[in-house]
């Protein structure tokens, strides 16, 4: 069944519709949640506050727009909202980032390379909590969503420009804050 008539019918009330709308969005909605409080459990709660707040904004919607980027809307704006209720802003320290600097050798078993790998992963997102939020969204569903510019322009309601220089902004304050961890050698970011 075509997306639009699914709306149309969670819009009339069937519950199943609905069912079937976020079984296709469960999965994107909880990575973008976790991308940003980097803990499955409140991942998972966020994800189900932002089905249930969908579910009851669901009539408002009017078609005006595709159906995934008002309901990345709803999600990113519900997410913007816990974050500025819980001001989860961790401070990153130098002993906790220099645990998971890493050592680039010629050959690395590859357990110890995936593990590598992940304590990278983990330093970047320590690090990305402490930019500012809008600069850690745009980031978020750029590099880490893969959303296209225009996307992200309707989704945040902005440009495509200021995605743009919002984005270009956000990936300079995020490799000035990397530079000491990664060093000057090949950093990549």
């Amino acid at each position: 069944m075509e997306e639009n008539e699914l709306i149309k019918q969670a819009q009339a009330g069937s519950h199943e519709a609905f069912t079937t709308i976020m079984k296709k969005y469960e999965q994107k909605v909880f990575h973008l949640a976790y991308s940003f409080v980097q803990d499955r459990a409140a991942a998972d709660d966020l994800a189900q506050e932002v089905f249930i707040k969908a579910y009851f904004s669901l009539p408002k919607f009017r078609f005006q727009s595709e159906f995934g980027t008002w309901f990345y809307r709803v999600a990113v704006n519900h997410i913007k909202d816990h974050l500025r209720k819980t001001a989860r802003r961790r401070e990153v320290s130098l002993e906790d980032v220099e645990e998971g600097r890493l050592a680039v050798e010629d050959k690395i078993p590859a357990r110890e390379k995936a593990r590598a790998d992940e304590q990278r992963k983990k330093m970047v997102f320590q690090v990305l909590e402490t930019l500012p939020q809008k600069y850690r969204m745009i980031l978020t569903l750029r590099d880490v969503r893969g959303l296209p510019y225009e996307e992200i322009g309707r989704v945040l309601a902005i440009s495509a420009g200021t995605v743009d220089s919002r984005l270009h902004r956000a990936r300079k304050m995020l490799r000035k804050k990397m530079m000491p961890f990664i060093g000057q050698e090949g950093g990549g970011l």
